[in-house]
């Protein structure tokens, strides 16, 4: 199977059991600041989980792009990636006396009817109950994991004590305590808050080594046992008497797409998957050499090339902070290692090329690609110019001084554009280690306060002072950001400002220098607006409903439940402009025109992907 092919077989399947497919949500979470990524399948189902309605219903299906940033050092093992596909299926509410036995069969019929998993290799665990706590054992579970068993034709023993046995018994169904097979939001159910529901899961694994120790089992041999499915039944709440049962629990399943891909391979290396094979032939094509010599190396490279694609696809290209830095970082350190292989060329958005045509389950991928291969290969070129220079600097550096210190390393991360994990690993490469590495964010905090200190006296929003002109041009930059979106396209959002009463600097996402034509038709749009003597409106609304209706908005995770909308609508009920702000705004776009008409000054490239506009009212 294809990736699409794979991905199609659950969401079809599901879909014919009476799910109902909803998109992925966006590797850049929308309401949830305490995260910069997307980690998991439940992570955007949590509010439905904890009661709030579904907009598409009580049973539905998905494949939900993760990233794990902690998995980025472990990249170039068989199985850590950085970024990775979840299979889920909730059920919001269900029926207690038969939604475990619906999801069990659901799961078992895809995987071995669908996909065509050996049930001979399929071992499950489930919960041991706490009698501390008054919740048992999950005998249902198991009852329905042993009837699926039988009728493939294997006798199934249920084995209590699987870290003294193991399989030697012939342990099938696996039972653990809270530490393996409960999920709530605060864990183990003694961590729990009055009031917060939870239950037991029952999860499932494929034996890549039938023929290996006796003892071994599910929780202790990842290497042998690889973990591809979780059923959760959240269905207890936690009350000052006691755990009590939900009248209407809930049901959450998620199994990581590659890993059942493994599976589905009979081979536990994710890189040999269906999901890198014309990647990796790709890759073996440029570089003239064999995976199997060189697999650290193209396990980095694949990982951090697909990883970078989605994340610039999901509006976080290359950047020096927040979510694009990751980009940046996964990129940089794909071409470092790449350098190891002998290329020298610009070449990931070869390969970005194929992570987008084997994703057509992901429409906004395809829509994007124009734009993300044009970032990737700008902000190779870019890395490539400056890797050499640094990479002679900081040998000469060495070998002059013997040593980097955090401070050096700092000073390279500044005038080379090397994070301080490229600088770490070049002194590995070279029998060297990082010495005073609390240096790094001594000189970093330096820098930081001496950029805080220029900064003093803007507020939020970019505005350098409130008075009436400034405020006239941050309203202009309303109608500017409209323009840009309607002659540029809908990829184009804010990246950053600061307006002073003499000017506008503003920053947008696009990766290619603006022609002449694009910027005359981005002045004329702004004059036109300004010109009709458009009312501007402002609307409270909460910030999901604003999101849903398609208001233009950034950094929407700095905003507050209920969110201003600011609406620039003219007499013929034309809408040159609706956007998300908080800042100061005219009542009217004639409180504009008395300060001149709207000109782009200068346009130029701010970042990777990111350009710059400075644009005055005269």
């Amino acid at each position: 199977m294809t990736p699409d092919q794979l991905r199609q077989s659950f969401l079809k399947f599901m879909e014919r059991q009476g799910s109902v497919i909803v998109p992925s949500s966006s590797l850049l979470p929308e309401n949830d600041p305490t995260t910069l990524f997307t980690g998991s399948g439940m992570q955007p189902m949590i509010p439905y989980l904890l009661g709030e309605p579904h907009p598409s219903g009580t049973d539905i299906v998905n494949v939900q792009k993760c990233l794990r940033t902690g998995d980025i050092d472990e990249t170039g093992d068989s199985s850590h990636l950085t970024f990775f596909e979840m299979t889920g299926r909730w059920e919001f509410g269900a029926d207690p006396s038969q939604y475990k036995r619906t999801q069990i069969e659901a799961i078992w019929k895809w995987q071995v009817g669908e996909l065509g998993l050996a049930a001979d290799r399929l071992y499950i665990t489930v919960y041991q109950g706490n009698k501390d706590f008054g919740i048992a054992r999950d005998d249902e579970a198991i009852d329905i994991w042993r009837d699926l068993f039988l009728d493939a034709g294997i006798e199934p023993t249920v084995e209590d004590e699987p870290w003294k046995y193991g399989a030697s018994r012939g342990g099938r169904i696996f039972v653990y305590n809270e530490k393996e097979n409960w999920w709530s939001r605060s864990g183990v159910p003694a961590n729990m808050p009055i009031g917060e529901p939870g239950g037991p899961d029952s999860e499932m694994f494929f034996d890549f080594d039938p023929d290996g120790a006796p003892n071994d089992h599910p929780a202790d041999s990842d290497r042998r046992f690889l973990e591809i499915g979780n059923n959760v039944f959240m269905s207890y709440q936690k009350t000052d008497q006691g755990f009590i049962p939900l009248e209407k629990p809930n049901i959450d399943y998620g199994g990581g797409l590659e890993r059942l891909a493994a599976a589905v391979n009979g081979d536990p290396d994710t890189y040999l998957t269906t999901f890198f094979k014309n990647p990796l032939q790709e890759l073996s094509n440029i570089t003239g050499r064999a995976y199997e010599n060189n697999e650290r190396a193209f396990r980095i490279i694949l990982d951090h090339t697909r990883a970078a694609t989605f994340l610039i696809g999901d509006g976080a290209p290359p950047a020096n902070s927040d979510a694009g830095y990751i980009t940046r970082r996964l990129v940089r350190r794909a071409i470092r290692v790449a350098r190891s292989l002998g290329i020298e060329d610009p070449f990931l958005s070869k390969l970005a090329t194929i992570y987008i045509e084997e994703a057509s389950a992901y429409p906004q991928l395809a829509q994007s690609s124009a734009n993300i291969l044009s970032v990737i290969e700008k902000e190779e070129e870019q890395f490539q110019k400056t890797l050499h220079t640094g990479e002679r600097e900081m040998k000469k550096h060495l070998e002059q001084k013997g040593q980097v210190s955090g401070k050096d390393a700092f000073y390279f991360y500044e005038t080379f554009g090397f994070p301080r994990e490229l600088t770490e690993e070049f002194l590995t490469e070279h029998e060297a280690v990082l010495v005073d590495p609390e240096g790094f964010e001594e000189a970093a905090k330096a820098h930081a306060e001496k950029s805080r200190t220029a900064a003093e006296g803007k507020f939020k929003g970019g505005l350098a002072d409130h008075s009436e002109k400034t405020t006239a041009l941050h309203s202009t930059c309303h109608l500017m950001l409209a323009g840009l979106r309607l002659v540029l396209g809908d990829h184009v959002h804010q990246k950053g400002s600061n307006i002073t009463a003499e000017r506008i600097r503003f920053d947008f996402s696009h990766p290619d220098k603006m022609t002449p034509e694009e910027v005359k038709a981005v002045e004329d749009y702004v004059n036109e607006a300004i010109d009709s003597q458009a009312k501007v409106t402002m609307l409270t609304m909460p910030k999901e409903e604003a999101q849903s209706s398609g208001v233009e908005g950034s950094f929407w995770e700095k905003y507050p439940e209920t969110v201003k909308v600011y609406v620039f609508e003219d007499g013929s009920q034309k809408l040159w402009s609706k956007e998300l702000c908080g800042g100061p705004h005219v009542e009217s776009t004639n409180d504009i025109s008395e300060y001149g008409r709207f000109k782009i000054k200068k346009e130029q490239s701010s970042s990777a992907g990111v350009r710059r506009v400075k644009a005055v009212l005269n």
